[in-house]
């Protein structure tokens, strides 16, 4: 990188000057009236800063917030020179402009930092020493593949593994989420792998969720337009969504619409607070589930519960809509007034002593939640990321249960928001044989101790127990092996005993933590040096298609994911070859994909059209996600997927779990949305920490950024 690339965020009296000599003499040949001496030197000097005509290209910003912002990087000589963003359309609520942060708009050191790979290269050191030398592709290949070989000869595909990654969700060829989809197509070609569910963002809610709904759905958060009161239960979408593609802005359009009182309740105050809140509320951390608890106890000491609703629409609120075979006073009334297995009425209280919220503060925003209707409320993924996380998710969403909240205009069910995409192709994944799963966050212990895994003690879905330990990752655009794993030295250690995990492939653009534990690293392409159509995702009600065309061609030895994987399935076969390619190249995948696209959705552009226009949008056709709203209108025509077809406030499905599993005895499965308290630091001193803190080095391409150091990226 040149003198020039280096950003120190200061600038010398040398440059000032410069700087403004030529300014002057610029504004000069501009039409400012010099000295005839000095009209030439100006006329000189504006000839001289004409810079040549760019080439502007689409791209995307496509990592994990999610919100998948539009990008136009101007190129000359192979060369990206500058970044901007969307610029089209007449930027108005509805069809506004997808502006990337500054995240979106670093991408151009991060295409041109000194720090990328550029080679295949092998381990020659320990794990996790970072000593590598490079080799060439025939050479990875080679080995990649005869490893991949041996170990399903010696151990079956099941000790294959997808390693969890979110570096690129955005993409369809290039996706790395929720599995690499190429790395996952090859295998699935070649005997399939050991798949895991869940992930690091939100292995509890999205497990919590469905059994009181069936699903895991919110209202978008364009329908706050339509509500009186939000309420944010560690929600906090200016730092995780904050970019123009994002919802913040539509939070902010739909507040000013509606005029409605928001309430913030985090351990921090938030960049979502910022003084738009009309309150904040701070609560200690991992205590929501006990302040809603506090809430439902004044809402029935009240009156102020929507009784027709719950007996309609939901199961074990009280006793005469409890199913067969709970005990009583197993529901949830019980438990709230003390009638239950605890005896202990969660009063405001018994809720202030956990929380550290003043009672009568609780009192009053019980009174807010009961009298405002329609009122939206919503959780982020802050308040699940605990121990017991799973019952925190399903107690917030007891609120708009409680008032009759679901299924209607400016109302919610608690969960996070919902968002308008338009679907694309994905590009289709064979079945996988290996019917086998563990959580995405337990790979460590199938290295470890993978035979001794059980479904009732660990969680393994498909089957009683593994048969095998892990003995083959892919981990292709993640940085989990070590970064975001928990118990980092103990995953060090497991990961540098070559005796359990016998290979780790790592796919990536810069060597990362995880990196450094590879056998093999791959230099891949990034997302805006490949073709590939990427859609929105976390952004409100208006979808979008971004078409990305390389941005330069290939530099180094870096090669695109399609054509890794493609040349790894040459090696496996020529029958694997055929079937995981089926003769097409990455861009007639792309066309191929996109024809599908067109026969579901004839409204959208032609491929030629899209790849001419950059980027496609379009507002959701009927105006607002309403989750359940269906299901509202008319609950026996539209059951949820509940075993009652109802909303589970008593889940017998969790009742079973409960009695069956093999738990911990500070692990906590209950029917109902109890709460039960995190779990206690082993170390004086410490104590759990606030969730959704500020996070600059999760995503691993973006620590060579320089302005990484002032600017919060998110997770």
């Amino acid at each position: 990188m040149s003198d020039a690339e280096h950003y120190d965020g200061g600038i010398s009296r040398r440059t000032l000057v410069k700087s403004t000599a030529i300014g002057s003499l610029a504004l000069a040949a501009g039409g400012i009236s010099l000295p005839f001496g000095l009209k030439s030197a100006a006329a000189a000097v504006k000839h001289a800063v004409q810079p040549p005509e760019d080439t502007v290209v689409w791209g995307a910003c496509s990592v994990n917030c999610g919100s998948r912002c539009a990008l136009r990087l101007h190129v000359r000589d192979n060369e990206v020179y500058w970044v901007e963003t969307d610029n089209t359309g007449e930027d108005v609520y509805g069809d506004h402009q997808v502006r990337a942060c500054l995240r979106g708009r670093s991408i151009r050191r991060r295409i041109n930092h000194p720090d990328r790979l550029n080679y295949p290269m092998k381990r020659v050191g320990k794990r996790g020493e970072g000593k590598f030398e490079r080799i060439t592709w025939d050479e990875a290949l080679d080995t990649i593949a005869a490893s991949l070989k041996d170990v399903v000869a010696n151990y079956g595909n099941e000790a294959v593994y997808i390693n969890y990654s979110s570096g690129i969700v955005g993409g369809n060829i290039t996706r790395s989420s929720p599995y690499a989809s190429l790395v996952a197509r090859l295998m699935n070609c070649y005997g399939g792998f050991l798949s895991h569910y869940g992930t690091y963002s939100t292995a509890q809610i999205a497990c919590a969720m469905p059994y009181t709904y069936g699903s895991n759905d919110g209202n978008s958060t364009s329908d706050i337009e339509n509500t009186k009161l939000v309420v944010m239960f560690g929600n906090n979408p200016a730092e995780t969504r904050m970019s123009g593609g994002g919802i913040t802005y539509y939070l902010e359009q739909a507040r000013e619409r509606s005029n409605a009182r928001m309430i913030v309740i985090d351990p921090r105050y938030t960049d979502t607070a910022a003084g738009r809140e009309d309150e904040w509320i701070p609560i200690r951390p991992g205590t929501d589930a006990a302040l809603v608890a506090g809430i439902a106890w004044v809402l029935i000491d009240e009156n102020l519960v929507d009784q027709p609703f719950l007996d309609k629409y939901c199961v074990g609120y009280d006793e005469k809509t409890l199913p067969e075979g709970a005990p009583a006073n197993g529901h949830y009334k019980a438990y709230i007034l003390g009638q239950g297995d605890d005896h202990t009425a969660k009063t405001p209280e018994w809720a202030s002593r956990i929380t550290g919220i003043p009672a009568d503060r609780i009192v009053k925003l019980a009174r807010e939640i009961g009298s405002a209707k329609p009122a939206y409320i919503c959780q982020g993924w802050g308040p699940q990321r605990q121990a017991n996380g799973e019952l925190t998710s399903r107690a917030i969403a007891m609120l708009p249960i409680l008032t009759g909240n679901v299924g209607i205009n400016g109302g919610n069910s608690g969960a996070r928001e919902s968002t308008y995409t338009i679907t694309i192709e994905r590009m289709p994944l064979p079945d996988n044989p290996v019917k086998t799963q563990i959580s995405c966050f337990s790979w460590t212990d199938a290295i470890a101790r993978g035979p001794e895994m059980t479904a009732l003690r660990d969680g393994v879905r498909g089957k009683d127990k593994l048969d095998v330990p892990i003995k083959f990752i892919w981990n292709y655009a993640g940085n989990t092996l070590i970064n975001q794993h928990s118990d980092i030295n103990k995953t060090h250690d497991i990961l540098q005993d070559e005796s359990k995990c016998e290979m780790i492939v790592v796919i990536d653009n810069f060597m990362t933590s995880s990196a450094k534990y590879a056998d093999i690293v791959l230099p891949d392409l990034m997302t805006v040096e490949q073709e590939d159509i990427i859609p929105n995702d976390y952004a409100g009600n208006m979808g979008y298609l971004i078409f990305l065309q390389p941005v330069t061609a290939p530099k180094f030895e870096r090669k695109p994911i399609y054509w890794i994987m493609s040349e790894v399935a040459k090696r496996l076969g020529p029958d694997i070859h055929q079937k995981f390619t089926e003769g097409r190249t990455q861009e007639q995948w792309l066309q191929y994909l996109y024809a599908k696209m067109l026969e579901k959705d004839p409204q959208l552009p032609s491929y030629d059209e899209l790849k001419k226009m950059g980027i496609y949008k379009r507002k959701d056709p009927n105006g607002h996600f309403v989750a359940y709203k269906k299901f509202r209108e008319n609950p026996e025509a539209n059951p949820l997927k509940t075993p009652s077809g109802k909303i589970e406030i008593y889940s017998s499905k969790l009742a079973k779990i409960a009695a069956t599993w093999e738990l911990e005895k500070d692990e906590t499965i209950s029917p109902l949305p109890v709460y039960a308290s995190t779990r206690q630091p082993s170390t004086a001193g410490t104590r759990p920490s606030a969730r959704g803190s500020r996070c600059s080095c999760l995503a691993s391409t973006l620590r060579p950024v320089p302005t990484r150091a002032t600017v919060t990226w998110t997770c």
